[in-house]
Order: C-alpha cells, then structure tokens, then sequence
C-alpha cells in the first residue's frame, strides 16, 4: 500500500467542537450561575434585622408540609420574598438589556440608558412625584401608590418610541442616528426633569433622591404582579434574538445575507429593551451599571455568543442585584443603603477598567 492510499484510508481526526467554540464552557458556567443563584435566593430570604427566622420551616409550611409561626411566615412571604424576587428579576432584565443593547450597537459599553429609558423613566417618576398633587383627588385615590411606578413606565416607554421614530426614515433604524439622539433625547428630559425638581418641595426632594437611588426595599407583591409579567414576557423574548444578534455582529449587509430581518430585529431589540427596563425602574428607581457589568464580563469569561450570553447573563444579573441588597443591608445596619450607591460603588471601577481596555479602539 503506499503512502497516499494509507493516507487515504487512515481514519481523520475530527475535532469535537470548531475553533473557538466556548459553548461548553457557557454550558458549564450556566449550571454553576444557577446553583449560585439558587444559594443567594436562600439566603437573602435568611438576610435582615431578624435573624432567628427558620427560613426552610416557613417555605415548607407554605407547601403544606409542617409548620411555621405567623410572625416567620410573615416576614418571609410578606416581606422577604417579593423583596427576593423583585430582585432577581430587576437584576436579570437590566443584564440582559445591557447584553441586547451592546449587541446591537456592536459596542461593549452601550447601556440600556442609550435608547432613552432610564431618563424618560426618571421624568416620569419626577413628574408623579413633585406634580401629582395636582391631579384629581378621585385619579389620586384610585392610582395611590401605582402613580410613579405608572408614571416612570410612561415615561420611558414614551421617550423610546420617540426616539425610535427619530431614528427611522424610509422604513430604516440608523443605530448611529439612535445613538445621537439618545443622548439629545437624555438631556432634554434632563433638563425638564431640573425644572420640575427645582420646583419641588423638601419632602418631595427626599423622595426624589432615594427614587434616583433605586432601592427594592419597598417591594411587594402588588407592585410585582404589575411589572413581574412585563419583564418575564420580555426575558422569554431575548433569546430569540441571538441569532441575529450574532449575525449584526458581523454588520448589517452580511446579516441581512444571511436572512436577518434586521429592521424587525431592530424593533423588536428596541421595545423589549424599552419594556424591560421601563418596569424594572418602575418599581425599582434607578439603578446602574449593571446593564454595563454582566454582559462584559460574561463576555470575557465565556465568548460573544448570545445563545449563552442572554440566559447566563440574566442569571449573573439575578445574583450581583441581589448580592448588592444584601450588601445594602448590612453595611448601615440598621438604617439601609439604596441599592443603586451599591452597584455603582462596584460598578463604576469595573467600567473604568473596561473603557481604559477599549481605549484604542475608541480612538481608532
């Protein structure tokens, strides 16, 4: 036999995966995000001024299995857990709004408040706070504690539509046109926003600025079954963007080749965005860099791939939200810091950090 037929008929090695593909590892870091955030769920229903509640016993005696005391079923249930689950999920939609924006903008530091939300959410808020005197004793009792969290929602889902309508001309989405004018649109309502805060009055003030601050210590399961649904709805809808997302990676002529709607991607992209984080500052305030933070360093740990960035990023938005409230807790116990100062604390660096490692390429 020569050379070439044993060549020929030696079995190929043929390799498990392609080059590069780090799928595996995002399976691997998706089950241990997961776990992760299984353990810090439990604890952060165990986290707070009362420490001698039995925790297992109160979330069995819901099931029906033992029991438990009123004063821990109460804590637990009333209290800690629509705390918990806010969390989680405030935490999960800003991550993964973050990893939806960054992959549209092909840009590791755009942020979910470049399409405009966060402040058409923080002049809604402002404009219920300070101005909703004003409304109808009748509107008044009916809203009650609904007004700002409605407010903030309209507010950020109205500046997103405007500025998606000022993007788009001739059926098309300019993401740079997007870009500018969201930074327009952001100091318009900045502005607007000044003048009604110059107007208010002390109280109104304090109110204010703990709304900026963004905290979920005032959660409950009324304030959750009115956003809850809003962004589980828009959780469930990102993963059918990765593929184009992927695809946009590569730019718009050769996702469109590849059979990407990518103005309905576009849309779609924006509203979810628009959705998600509207309802997570509703009920929330504002709350920052988590958006930035996740998708990045999921990115550095486990590849650009949206299949597994999207999940594992809601997972890892899940845990660092809720790490920071239980950080938020403790370090001015018994008074508790407003959750946004803790995530900014931890987040601001790790920005720096990432805009110093970018820097050549915005320079170029």
């Amino acid at each position: 036999m020569t050379d070439a037929a044993s060549v020929n008929a030696a079995p190929q090695a043929v390799p498990a995966r392609p080059f590069g593909d780090r799928s595996a590892r995002g399976r691997t870091i998706q089950a241990g995000l997961a776990l992760c955030l299984g353990v810090v769920m439990l604890v952060s229903l165990g986290w707070g001024a009362a420490s001698d509640i039995d925790v297992i016993a109160a979330l069995l005696a819901k099931l029906g299995m033992g029991s438990a005391s009123a004063r821990d079923m109460t804590i637990i249930w009333d209290i800690r857990m629509p705390r918990m689950v806010t969390g989680a999920l405030v935490g999960a939609a800003l991550a993964v709004s973050g990893a939806v924006m960054q992959g549209l903008f092909r840009n590791p530091l755009a942020d979910p408040g470049l399409v405009g939300v966060s402040a058409g959410a923080g002049l809604g808020a402002v404009s219920a706070i300070v101005l909703g005197g004003l409304l109808p004793l009748g509107v008044q009792a009916v809203a009650g504690p609904y007004l700002i969290p409605f407010a903030a929602f309209l507010g950020g889902w109205a500046s997103t539509l405007v500025l998606y309508r000022i993007a788009t001309s001739g059926g098309r989405t300019s993401v740079a046109t997007m870009l500018l004018a969201g930074i327009a649109l952001g100091a318009l309502t900045g502005a607007i926003t000044g003048f009604i805060v110059y107007r208010a009055t002390d109280d109104q003030l304090r109110d204010l600025t703990f709304w900026g601050m963004g905290s979920v210590a005032g959660a409950t399961w009324i304030k959750l079954m009115a956003a809850g649904p809003i962004i589980i709805l828009t959780l469930l809808t990102a993963p059918f963007l990765s593929r184009a997302l992927d695809a946009l990676a590569l730019g718009e002529p050769v996702a469109v080749h590849l059979g990407i709607d990518v103005q309905r991607m576009k849309r779609i992209a924006v509203m979810s965005v628009a959705a998600s984080v509207g309802a997570a500052v509703a009920i929330t305030g504002g709350i920052g860099f988590v958006g930035i933070v996740v998708p990045h360093l999921l990115r550095l740990l486990q590849g650009p791939v949206h299949r597994m960035l999207l999940p594992n990023a809601a997972l890892l938005g899940a845990i660092i939200l809720l790490v920071a409230d239980m950080i938020s807790r403790t370090v001015a116990a018994p008074a508790e810091l407003p959750i946004g100062i803790i995530t900014a604390t931890l987040g601001g660096p790790f920005f720096l950090w990432i805009l110093l490692k970018n820097r050549a390429i915005l320079e170029g």
